[in-house]
């Protein structure tokens, strides 16, 4: 009786057992790459699935997008600057057939090929384009990764480099340089302001020109603007042409005077009555 029952513990622990090693459930982001005596059968998944225990094997195989980080790089520029560079690496598995039989560690292999990239390409940049053109690199690595992946049946999605460390002496050279061309910028303005300014006085003159009189207002009124001032002394240059213009007023006047009075000099008739 007793062994009776110790054959079906042993029984059940048998189906159990063949149980545990035959059936495998899948999630929704996840695939089985199958070997039936080693040799590749198919890929199944995701929900429940049933292997011949000692003669199929599984290998399971996640979907969702990875994000990786790449180590900080040496990289030499283009202009001779060291500088130290990181990167975040998105992918995904396209392929598990390729993902697996293709590379013997999908993840290591892609790791080491960003890095690599990643030196190989900022080093045919000047420092300038790292600082100032990520986007067009992030489009660079991501396309070289992409290519040489696809064998694996891997697709890189992004790649974004994050940080560009420099040396102190680097940084202050380059926040010399930013301050020189702030400089170059203000006196450019200034010389284009100038430049405006001088073209409008020009173009003031010239109308000023076509009527004198015009300037004399315009002096008349600085005049009154300066007499609104609380200053106790007040030099004002008289124009030459005002001068010129009273003078040959008042010449105007003494001739029309001297043309109403009679001339002392000249001998007036006297009349004489004869008696």
């Amino acid at each position: 009786m007793i062994f009776d029952y110790l054959a079906y513990l042993v029984l059940a622990l048998l189906v159990l057992a063949f149980l545990a090693s035959s059936v495998r459930v899948l999630r929704e982001y996840q695939r089985g790459v199958i070997f039936t005596l080693g040799r590749f059968t198919g890929v199944k998944g995701p929900g429940l699935i049933i292997l011949i225990p000692f003669i199929q094997q599984m290998v399971r195989v996640d979907l969702r997008v990875v994000v990786q980080d790449v180590p900080s790089q040496d990289v030499i520029s283009r202009d001779n600057v060291s500088v130290k560079v990181n990167a975040v690496l998105y992918f995904r598995i396209v392929d598990p057939e390729r993902a697996i039989i293709k590379v013997e560690n999908f993840m290591a292999a892609t790791s080491q090929l960003a890095q690599t990239t990643l030196r190989s390409v900022l080093g045919k940049h000047e420092l300038d384009e790292m600082l100032a053109e990520r986007d067009q690199l992030n489009a660079d690595i991501q396309q070289i990764l992409d290519q040489q992946t696809d064998a694996w049946g891997i697709k890189v999605t992004n790649v974004e480099i994050k940080h560009v460390d420099l040396n102190e002496s680097m940084v202050r050279a380059i926040a010399k340089q930013a301050e020189a061309e702030r400089l170059r910028r203000a006196k450019v303005i200034n010389a284009e302001g100038e430049q405006q300014a001088a073209e409008k006085l020009v173009e003031a003159g010239r109308s000023l020109a076509q009527e004198p009189r015009a300037m004399q207002l315009r002096y008349f009124a600085a005049l009154h603007d300066i007499a609104g001032d609380r200053s106790s002394t007040v030099v004002f240059p008289l124009p030459v042409d005002l001068l010129t213009h009273l003078g040959a007023a008042r010449a105007t006047s003494s001739d029309t005077s001297a043309a109403e009075q009679p001339d002392e000099a000249t001998p007036q008739p006297v009349a004489r009555r004869l008696g």
